[in-house]
């Protein structure tokens, strides 16, 4: 909660920790910084919570600097037009170094009064360069601004807080962790899982085995069905008989077969050799 209203925390992945509002991880730095206002190059650090005050003040000294320097070339060359009684081009040839101060102060300060400018805004609503480029299409209400001489008082009256890491501290080495001892239910719960294993290995033999058996037995079945259709005796072989038959036999050899004695008045049935017919005896 601040100032009343509820803020969400987030949890960064690098770190390892959950971050405090307006905390924000630095891609370049490999940390989380509080209070991130942005990384900036020029002077190869994080600007945050606590070197804040001192990145405005050396932005706002910087144009300070540019504005005397600018000043003092001008009026340097104003005295020269005074003393030798020329006009503002001879006064500039006696002394080119003024001009080009004056056109590097110039320039400069184009750029180092626009970010003072912008951190005095930053500072008097109280927010970072981060939040501002971030949050500004969400219309969010900006809960920590405190009014604009509060804000100013936070920024440049409070002390400095210590920081969290000690990057100066010397690196303990970890100390390597006994293996932990197996119990009797680690044990019992990996025999489990043998025993689990091998019996899904069991039924997966099984299942093969099975599916080879219904294979052969729709073979045999297809086999039979073309006989018939080639051979017109074989259509008084009763199905039964095939179907128990094929269990038998392979689909290549085919077993003898007992015919009966449909229209034969008498006389003895002998069963003849393989691919023949029963002959009768009168």
């Amino acid at each position: 909660m601040v100032n009343g209203l509820p803020v969400r925390v987030k949890y960064c992945d690098t770190c390892m920790l959950y971050r405090p509002p307006r905390c924000s991880h630095c891609s370049i730095c490999n940390n989380c910084v509080e209070r991130f206002d942005h990384h900036c190059p020029w002077v190869g650090q994080c600007v945050g919570l606590r070197n804040y005050r001192y990145f405005f003040c050396f932005v706002f000294s910087a144009t300070l600097l540019c504005m005397y320097v600018f000043a003092m070339s001008a009026l340097y060359i104003k005295i020269l037009m005074d003393d030798h009684q020329c006009t503002v081009w001879k006064a500039m040839r006696k002394s080119p170094a003024s001009v080009i101060l004056m056109s590097y102060c110039f320039i400069s300060l184009w750029f180092v009064g626009g970010l003072t400018g912008f951190h005095l805004y930053l500072i008097s609503t109280n927010q970072t360069t981060y939040e501002n480029f971030r949050y500004r299409a969400d219309n969010r209400i900006n809960v920590y601004d405190r009014g604009c001489l509060n804000n100013f008082l936070e920024v440049f009256c409070t002390t400095v807080k210590p920081s969290r890491n000690d990057f100066r501290a010397i690196v303990q080495e970890e100390s390597q962790r006994s293996p932990m001892p197996t119990t009797t239910r680690d044990s019992e719960a990996d025999d489990r899982g043998d025993n689990r294993r091998m019996k899904v290995e069991d039924d997966l033999d099984i299942g093969g085995d099975l599916l080879k058996i219904s294979q052969r037995h729709n073979i045999d079945i297809e086999a039979n069905i073309h006989s018939r259709d080639s051979d017109a005796p074989r259509h008084n072989i009763s199905e039964a008989d095939d179907v128990l038959g094929s269990d038998r036999r392979v689909p290549d050899v085919r077993s003898d077969t007992r015919h009966s004695s449909w229209g034969r008045r008498s006389g003895s049935w002998e069963i003849g050799t393989e691919g023949s017919y029963a002959i009768s005896k009168e």
